[in-house]
């Protein structure tokens, strides 16, 4: 095996100290994307926030809220929304929760919620609401009794007339061997 040939006086292979720079460069800009771009809870400031779970989620559901207001975490907080009116958060191992059920006639669409705190700091998100017709009565698939009764009835009977079918055929063709 040939090791790193040199070009021009120069060796080509990366010295361990380069290496291990790189790794540490690469390390670092990851961890620093980490900081700079947050992750989903929409946020007013660094330590108020207010989300929504799910954030998507069919009329006449139940939606849980988690927010924070800063350092008045200790105190209960105010979130309204046209999605469903009011509802107060009470503190909860360091933040603040709440749920409320979306009324069933709400119609489809996107609605701002916005929390406000005892310290007058605010931060909103985004609640999506769906409206879709939900079915009376399951496909008739044969599962959990939801298909018609006489389906299944003349699958057995298909069954036991392809069997003696197959029965008959067998004996017939024994007999004609044996006769040969």
């Amino acid at each position: 095996m040939r090791g790193p040939q040199p070009y021009g006086g120069v060796n080509r292979a990366p010295s361990t100290i380069a290496r291990l720079f790189g790794a540490f460069v690469l390390i670092a800009a990851f961890a620093l994307a980490g900081f700079v771009l947050p992750g989903a809870p929409a946020r007013a400031n660094e330590n108020t926030f207010v989300e929504v779970t799910p954030n998507s989620v069919q009329a006449g559901s139940r939606v849980h809220i988690r927010a924070s207001c800063d350092n008045a975490n200790d105190r209960q907080a105010e979130v309204t929304s046209d999605a469903f009116d009011r509802v107060f958060l009470r503190p909860d191992n360091g933040f603040l929760t709440g749920s409320v059920t979306v009324p069933g006639n709400k119609a489809a669409g996107d609605y701002p919620v916005h929390l406000r705190c005892d310290n007058d700091r605010t931060a909103s998100t985004t609640l999506t609401v769906l409206n879709m017709e939900q079915p009376t009565k399951g496909p008739a698939t044969g599962g959990g009794g939801t298909a018609d009764g006489g389906t299944g009835s003349m699958l057995l009977l298909g069954g036991v007339a392809t069997v003696a079918a197959a029965v008959v055929f067998g004996l017939l063709s024994s007999r004609r061997r044996a006769g040969s």
